[in-house]
């Protein structure tokens, strides 16, 4: 009987402990208000500046699928 209670006494190796759960749930929810920021300062930019930043990243997701194909000669 003592066995039983103290093999449930010890964390299981492949079960993330509090700490873990208790840090990707920070991060989530980080994540999440960081993105809500920005999406709000993106809505309040200027036309022009909203198409400047559309095509930097319009150009940088081509430099990188350029890359893709080449890295996989695609």
């Amino acid at each position: 009987m003592t066995d039983s209670l103290h093999q449930q006494a010890e964390p299981s190796s492949n079960q993330p402990d509090d700490n873990e759960l208790g840090r990707a749930l920070l991060v989530g929810v980080l994540g999440g208000v960081l993105s809500a920021v920005g999406y709000v300062i993106y809505r309040r930019l200027p036309d022009e500046q909203r198409e400047r930043l559309h095509e930097q990243v319009r150009t940088a997701v081509s430099a990188r699928i350029n890359d893709l194909r080449q890295n996989f000669n695609l």
